[in-house]
């Protein structure tokens, strides 16, 4: 259960860094939004997975 939390937790930090990065600065990339979308749920499953 350990890697799971680590592995959520990490998930977690490089959506909200991606987050952040996109509100200071437009990056016009073309599947932007699907891949912070994965991310996201690849991290709240993890977590919920966790608990």
């Amino acid at each position: 259960m350990k890697s799971t939390r680590t592995l959520s937790m990490i998930l977690l930090g490089i959506w909200l860094i991606v987050i952040g990065i996109i509100a200071v600065i437009s990056i016009p990339l073309p599947f932007l939004n699907i891949i912070v979308a994965l991310l996201a749920i690849a991290a709240g499953a993890l977590i919920l997975l966790g608990r």
